[in-house]
């Protein structure tokens, strides 16, 4: 009995050190994107709420992606599995369009069109390699798996404010290819190790659609589960989706417009500015496994409140200390908080999934609340930078969180109600 739980202890780490390397591998261009693209930006465009809506513009299309993507990978039946096709399939188109930017950056509709293709390709597996996570790992590991694989996210966070560091300021090109070249190893060493069809939620799924339609198999849409899940009178999950867009919003505005918030409110250089955010990836890697521990032994929603609390306090506390250093960590402590809900938020969506057919189609849910926070995020509080101007972003970014909080403090007060009513 001992031998059959330490060899599972075994796969269930082999897989989730796999998951994350796939995530890292779409993670070490979409990081550095965020970080460098809004100064190409900036050289054509005076407004921050422009260059926010254009950052956003790669959240806009997962909107409409992600979700068909991953209902269309859940519906996906080969000997490589419903997942792996994707990956290895899209990476590399993705990685050849990214080294593409910074030679387009010349001209400002060269530069849209590069981005909107890269955006374009990089959303058609970007929920795919989160979906591998519940595929894989069983429901009560799941948040210490997601936190090795936000781990893995945060590493390319690093990765990226040191190229920007180092590389930016007098290699730009270099600089943008050495996260497409990452992009390329790592997708090489999972498709010669991962065959996702021998994942228990893949085998589960095949049994249930023959069990339940034998040869005339159909499996559930995408609209079908979204109206599935408006029509369900416990609002939990809808509300949840709702705090993933707006916490999305707050904490893609943080990312998106912190180069240009260090330079225009900081007088930092466009390379110094953009390495800000190297000790907050530092101080979400320490954070993100005991988030993940927390939670298993507080409850999840709770823990995932008090770290947007946090979040949403570093960002007034970096507008009252405005120095570098006041910015670093504010940066940090609001990385630390953060992750309480990006380790957690997906994991209980994942768990409110009815089927192993429809992992997918949820990873694209979430995904779909969250490139809308993206894509409104950036855009709502360059908004606000206009009106109020770049020294107070921060705290236009703390009103964005404070709404998310308020939704997440809702659900769990739902949650107990029906405890409650359970129990009677």
């Amino acid at each position: 009995m001992t031998t059959v739980s330490a060899g599972q202890r075994t796969r269930t780490r082999r897989i989730t050190f796999l998951v994350a390397l796939a995530v890292f591998a779409q993670e070490s261009t979409w990081n550095f994107y965020e970080s460098q693209v809004p100064p190409l930006l900036r050289e054509h465009l005076t407004s921050a709420a422009v260059v926010g809506l254009l950052m956003g513009m790669d959240n806009l299309l997962g909107i409409f992606i992600q979700p068909w993507i991953g209902n269309r990978s859940d519906r996906t039946r080969t000997s490589w599995g419903r997942r792996m096709p994707y990956l290895v399939v899209g990476m590399p188109i993705a990685a050849a369009l990214f080294v593409l930017i910074p030679h387009s950056a010349a001209s400002l509709p060269l530069l849209i069109v590069v981005l909107f293709s890269y955006a374009l390709v990089a959303n058609t597996f970007k929920p795919i390699a989160e979906a591998l996570v519940p595929d894989f790992i069983a429901p009560e590991r799941r948040s210490r798996a997601n936190a090795v694989v936000k781990i893995a996210s945060s590493v390319t966070a690093i990765v990226a404010a040191l190229i920007s560091i180092f590389l930016v300021d007098h290699h730009l090109s270099l600089a943008f290819a050495i996260p497409a070249i990452i992009m390329l190893i790592s997708i090489g060493v999972l498709a010669a190790t991962v065959r996702d069809n021998r994942s228990p939620a893949y085998q589960a799924a095949v049994a249930e659609s023959e069990e339940e339609h034998g040869a005339e198999r159909t499996e559930p849409r995408v609209r079908d589960t979204f109206v599935e899940i408006l029509k369900d009178t416990d609002r939990s999950r809808l509300l949840l989706l709702l705090a993933i867009l707006l916490f999305g919003s707050a904490w893609a505005a943080s990312r998106s417009l912190i180069t240009p918030y260090g330079m225009e409110a900081l007088d930092m250089s466009r390379g110094s500015a953009g390495g800000l955010t190297l000790p907050s990836g530092v101080a979400f890697i320490l954070a993100a496994y005991p988030a993940a521990v927390l939670a298993e032994r507080y409850g999840r929603l709770r823990v995932m409140a008090v770290g947007m609390t946090v979040f949403a306090g570093a960002m007034v506390l970096g507008t009252l200390i405005r120095t570098p250093t006041g910015a670093t960590v504010a940066l940090c402590l609001a990385a630390a908080g953060a992750t309480c809900f990006l380790v957690n938020a997906v994991v209980v969506l994942w768990n409110l999934a009815p089927s192993a057919r429809v992992f997918g189609t949820y990873a694209g849910l979430y995904t779909v609340g969250w490139a809308g926070g993206g894509f409104l995020g950036p855009a709502v509080v360059g908004g606000m930078v206009d009106i109020t101007g770049w020294p107070l972003m921060l705290i236009d970014i703390a009103l964005v969180a404070a709404l998310s909080i308020i939704v997440v403090a809702r659900i769990g007060v739902l949650q107990r109600r029906t405890a409650l009513t359970l129990a009677k």
